[in-house]
């Protein structure tokens, strides 16, 4: 099955010093950088997945601003494709669903940040157009959501989404992404 990982929002902002830290950031974009290698090391589609705010106020991810750059743990090489995005849903009115469908992509790989908002958004949206999901559940990050006077921890919040993903595709984490990629990869290369 043709597959395409997704880095989506991987960017400074979201870590320590930025406009809008999440909690456990670098953990997960060390995953998602384990799976970008992977990738990259046999020849796999992907795509980074950068956002930029059109708000003139917004808060963070500011056109021009260093916090909008993909971090370094997960950084862009030259020649790679990046789509820039200005909603949570990475499809919405970018060019996501031209590059997939032009590489024959079947299912896509889901890393990145928040998984509560734009982790979740692309996978229900690639579901409804017709992809196979796998979400990376390590290799997303969250943070702490308030409801009322109810502080809900990010941890309970990953957990929260991710269970609610799993009704649209496959949460696994990056070990077992990269075992299963694998083992196709294998039983491909053998078949006649």
């Amino acid at each position: 099955m043709k597959t395409a990982l997704l880095v989506i929002d991987i960017q400074k902002d979201y870590f320590p010093n930025g406009r809008f830290p999440l909690v456990e950031p670098l953990a997960a974009a060390q995953k998602a950088y384990m799976l970008l290698q992977c990738f990259r090391e046999h020849g796999g589609r992907h795509i980074h997945i950068q956002h930029i705010s059109l708000e003139p106020d917004a808060a963070f991810f500011i056109r021009g601003d260093g916090g909008s750059d993909i971090h370094d743990a997960v950084a862009h090489f030259e020649g790679e494709p990046i789509v820039y995005k200005h909603y949570p849903n990475a499809f919405r009115e970018t060019s996501l669903l031209e590059i997939l469908k032009e590489w024959g992509i079947e299912r896509v790989v889901i890393s990145g940040m928040m998984t509560h908002l734009c982790v979740d958004a692309t996978a229900r949206a690639a579901f409804d157009l017709g992809f196979k999901v796998i979400v990376a559940a390590d290799a997303c990050a969250t943070r702490d959501l308030t409801y009322g006077d109810t502080l809900v921890p990010a941890e309970y919040v990953h957990k929260a989404f991710l269970a609610a993903l799993k009704s649209y595709g496959d949460v696994m984490k990056s070990d077992d992404v990269i075992a299963l990629l694998a083992d196709e990869m294998y039983v491909n290369r053998k078949s006649p």
